[in-house]
């Protein structure tokens, strides 16, 4: 069920998409345009286009919210453990033994303190 309503979902959103590419610009964005044909006159409000719109976009917010809840109800495990390693399976790590320090030089230590960094200062 939640693979169908996930796959009517994507089709809404790709069918929301197309109908808002397929509508005439009226140049100034959000609305700000000055033609009197414009989305809040009557012959704006009823174009096709502009119904499809809204009826598309209430469409995929209730869908949206549907797909939410019904993902939040379901009883799948919080951890999916089908890929999960098991201990005894894995090597033993072993740590590689130190280099030697080269006599006559002294080993460098490096500072307890953040003095050797220049925006420390």
């Amino acid at each position: 069920m939640f693979a169908f309503l996930l796959v009517i979902h994507a089709i809404i959103a790709a069918t929301l998409v197309t109908v808002i590419l397929m509508q005439r610009s009226e140049g100034g964005g959000l609305g700000m345009g000055g033609s009197p044909s414009g989305l809040m006159s009557a012959r704006g409000a009823a174009d096709f286009l502009s119904r499809a719109t809204a009826v598309l976009a209430t469409a995929f917010i209730g869908f949206s919210i549907l797909l939410a809840v019904l993902a939040a109800t379901r009883g799948a495990p919080a951890i999916d453990t089908s890929l999960a390693r098991t201990p005894a399976t894995q090597a033993p790590i072993t740590q590689p033994a130190p280099a030697p320090v080269p006599t006559g030089t002294a080993p460098v230590q490096a500072p307890a303190d953040n003095s050797a960094v220049p925006l420390a200062r």
